[in-house]
């Protein structure tokens, strides 16, 4: 399986290609590539659709856990705005039914015991069963324009990284159901942003490299123009709330250290009872914002914070909340003890004593980080941290774009290094 993986988000025309070389089991013509596959998975079987039957079935193998595959296809179906029909209820495997526009996939995980192991070779595995109903007319469509296609960022037959463009990037939205399918952060088909000439020079590689790794969620905000080219707007200078924080946090976090699982933090289980009262099971971030709990990278009740019983989803992040929640995953360490003195001593902020008591060793952690700390990355040279002032979307993905510390890390332009090669993917020392 080493020697030959399915990666999330690589060249799957030239998996197939190799795949085909090798006599081994190849995806069918008409796979739709919105569909995540398991990057530790290698295709065992297609079982193509009769005559009277539409349903195609593809049959993975994977040395990984149910729990690791469960809690994957559960963060890429939230994440990529499927709407969720049936979900395994704990981490042991179970089925998966998901829609999205047109589409309609069944996951069914489960242990399977090997026979007949090669050397080293776990005697377990977990299968992965994936059927799906061909839309045709997508198919067709898609056909007829795969030679006038260049993959672009966040295209799943795209490998990065690439010269970005000053003004746009590509980046998956929620889009309908017309061509080109591919597997994204948010949606179906890469798309452009055609307003990255409003964000600061020094922020805008930022939200490119991001949105390559398919980090950035944007919702269907899509404009059309004369000639029905589909542009989108990232909307950098628009406040970002809580809830999409904790969504891009998650998957920066997450795609930093795609084969690293100690280092991922784990979505909620749906029957996890809820950390905050504005945040039931219901809502589509439960899983992201009740696994930040759990983790204890948010305050609330859960780390010992009575008082904080409401997350606020739709309310503006602010600075100091900012740097509270991101800092731990850079440390991976208690954060030092810390008082308005320090702060004062280390960054010179005029308006410390403003800073909540709980940011305070966030905010001197950060400085402790050097070059890599967020609040120079983000805010370059300042005496007034304005620990209140809401955090603009640009803002938010400069701070995502680094995970670690000075002197062990890794950046966003890493991560797309890394996904040519992925047997590489460990935290390289990583200067800015």
């Amino acid at each position: 399986m080493k020697d030959n993986p399915v990666i999330f988000g690589a060249n799957q025309t030239g998996d197939r290609q190799n795949q085909q070389n090798n006599s081994a089991p190849q995806l069918p013509a008409d796979f739709p590539k919105e569909i995540p596959l398991y990057p530790n998975a290698q295709l065992q079987e297609v079982i193509p659709s009769s005559d009277t039957e539409s349903q195609v079935s593809t049959r993975w193998l994977s040395s990984d856990p149910t729990n690791f595959i469960a809690s994957y296809y559960r963060n890429q179906f939230q994440t990529n705005n499927w709407q969720i029909l049936q979900q395994p209820t704990d981490e042991q495997g179970g089925s998966f039914e998901a829609r999205h526009n047109d589409l309609q996939v069944k996951v069914a995980i489960a242990p399977k015991s090997v026979t007949n192991a090669a050397p080293n070779q776990p005697q377990t595995a977990t299968e992965l069963i994936i059927e799906y109903q061909p839309n045709t007319t997508t198919t067709a469509q898609a056909g007829q324009s795969t030679n006038n296609i260049v993959p672009q960022p966040s295209d799943s037959q795209f490998v990065g990284p690439v010269q970005p463009n000053n003004n746009s990037v590509s980046q998956p939205v929620s889009t309908p159901n017309t061509t080109n399918n591919t597997i994204g952060a948010s949606g179906t088909s890469p798309q452009e942003f055609s307003d990255l000439n409003k964000v600061p020079q020094e922020l805008r590689t930022y939200i490119q490299d991001l949105a390559a790794l398919g980090v950035l969620s944007v919702e269907s905000n899509a404009t059309k123009s004369n000639s029905n080219n589909t542009t989108n707007q990232f909307e950098p200078n628009r406040t970002i709330t809580h809830r999409e924080y904790a969504r891009w946090l998650v998957a920066a976090n997450n795609a930093m250290h795609p084969n690293n699982p100690s280092k991922q933090i784990r979505l909620a289980a749906e029957s996890a009872q809820p950390a905050f009262s504005d945040v039931p099971k219901t809502d589509p971030d439960f899983s992201v914002i009740q696994g930040l709990a759990e983790a204890g990278l948010i305050p609330s009740p859960l780390s010992g914070d009575s008082t904080q019983v409401l997350f606020r989803p739709d309310a503006p992040l602010t600075r100091e909340q900012l740097i509270l929640w991101k800092v731990p995953l850079d440390t991976r360490q208690a954060l030092p003890a810390a008082n308005l003195d320090a702060v004062k001593q280390t960054w010179g902020f005029q308006d410390a004593g403003k800073i909540d008591p709980k940011a305070l060793r966030a905010v001197l952690a950060d400085f402790q980080n050097g070059e890599q700390s967020n609040i120079r990355r983000v805010f370059g040279y300042t005496t007034l941290f304005q620990p209140k002032k809401p955090v603009t979307r640009a803002e938010a993905a400069a701070a995502l774009w680094y995970f670690g510390t000075q002197g062990e890390g890794m950046s966003a332009t890493e991560a797309l290094k890394l996904q040519r090669s992925p047997q590489q993917a460990t935290s390289q020392p990583q200067s800015q």
